[in-house]
């Protein structure tokens, strides 16, 4: 192996590109083409009856969902993020409300909120974890909440037992943005499950994809009937519905379709192979960094487990003797998948630090909670010094690549002087 760092003019770890993650094969094409084939392509319709639930494959995957994850109900919906919508009306979520977040996740977390009508309000990060904190959660608490969104990030669930006691001693709803920790368990208890709602993804990026697709689970019955009102249509079949109490909701499109669905049944039968490969080498690279002062694996909750959607390190800048942003450029220079930190704070975005007459209309005419740098300070740290992340665990890598990644970490840090000195002198 060339010893000279590849951002000096060495030999890459890595000559050209990893694999692309690509999880589809034959039996996906299989499915999709039987639906193409029947003409089917959509079972829904907007009206009282069968349809109002969707085609056959649809059911499937709820089916499927019901089964797998132990719960009452399964809603397949076009996406996680009008899942996160749907879960939120459905637990009578609407305008004036605040809910409770954390500021390190996908847009779409707080974008579901203010789609209800709702106030985020961003409770602060585990430091060690980079979860939801519960502490900070409770401290932000007013008369005005009505839910906390608890997202289960980077493949392991929040603490989700305190946050489960924290909502129910304030009479708040408790959902569960499981878009990244399919098969993870809490205390025993799959993730998604915990709280009053969880939803789940099926987008490209995810361990088991169908390009599109989210799916709410819940065990509540009317929160069921009421995402699925609010999946199809739901204030115009009311009244063709006299056996089900009137609800004051708008519905939108937000139905899932049979080719999609149809991947996602496959997709869903690799769920547990996909998990445990990444979860082997997830195991696998955490020893092969666990001799490396500046980069600390995960850290486990006591009572959770782990898929490693990504791999999450911090990173010493001291230990390492350079600057974690010049350490991600080096190894991305070795072609080794690293990135220096997640999201930006969401706070931190247009919409929230905008003058009030800019801002989107839910949130005009309410008092704002504060959206200024510094409200979430362990958020706003591991942005942008503490945490990177690599998905070298992934479909289709191997021990080797693992291997590799470690060897670039050491081969990027054994030359951190003259890296340094190297970006001292441009």
């Amino acid at each position: 192996m060339d010893s000279r760092p590849a951002l000096l003019g060495g030999k890459p770890i890595i000559e050209g590109e990893l694999p692309p993650e690509n999880t589809i094969d034959d039996a996906e094409i299989a499915a999709v083409t039987r639906v193409l084939q029947s003409g089917e392509l959509s079972g829904f319709l907007a009206s009282a009856g069968d349809e109002f639930f969707g085609g056959k494959e649809v059911r499937k995957l709820e089916e499927d969902f019901r089964k797998r994850f132990d719960v009452k109900h399964a809603i397949g919906l076009n996406s996680a993020t009008t899942g996160l919508h749907a879960a939120l009306v459905a637990c009578g979520v609407g305008a004036g409300d605040q809910v409770i977040l954390p500021p390190t996740t996908m847009s779409a977390t707080a974008a579901s909120v203010l789609l209800a009508g709702a106030v985020p309000v961003f409770a602060d990060i585990d430091p060690l974890t980079f979860n939801i904190d519960p502490a900070s959660v409770e401290a932000r608490i007013t008369d005005r909440t009505a839910a906390i969104i608890a997202v289960n990030l980077f493949g392991q669930p929040a603490e989700l037992d305190e946050l489960r006691r924290i909502a129910d001693a304030h009479r708040l709803r408790l959902i569960e943005d499981n878009a990244q920790s399919p098969a993870a368990l809490f205390d025993g208890r799959w993730a998604g499950t915990i709280g009053d709602a969880g939803v789940f993804s099926l987008n490209r990026n995810k361990i088991v994809q169908s390009g599109q697709g989210g799916v709410v689970v819940t065990n509540d019955d009317n929160i069921a009937f009421r995402a699925q009102l609010v999946r199809n249509h739901g204030e115009v079949v009311l009244d063709q519905m006299p056996d089900k109490p009137y609800e004051p909701l708008v519905g939108s499109n937000y139905r899932l379709t049979e080719p999609i669905a149809a991947i996602a049944n496959i997709q869903m039968g690799r769920l547990e192979k996909l998990t445990a490969d990444r979860v082997a080498l997830a195991e696998q690279l955490t020893e092969g960094l666990s001799g490396i002062d500046c980069l600390h694996p995960p850290t486990i909750h006591p009572k959770a487990t782990h898929v490693y959607f990504v791999y999450p390190m911090r990173f010493d800048s001291e230990a390492a003797g350079m600057p974690r942003d010049l350490f991600v450029k080096a190894m991305t220079a070795e072609n080794l998948p690293i990135y220096a930190g997640y999201t930006r704070p969401i706070y931190l975005y247009p919409v929230f630090q905008h003058k009030p007459d800019k801002r989107v209309p839910a949130l005009f005419g309410q008092p704002l909670p504060d959206y200024s740098a510094g409200i979430c300070p362990n958020a706003e740290r591991a942005h942008s010094h503490d945490l990177v992340l690599t998905d070298i665990c992934r479909y289709p890598l191997r021990s080797e690549h693992v291997e590799l990644f470690v060897q670039g970490v050491e081969k990027v840090l054994g030359a951190a002087k003259e890296l340094v000195r190297s970006a001292a002198d441009r």
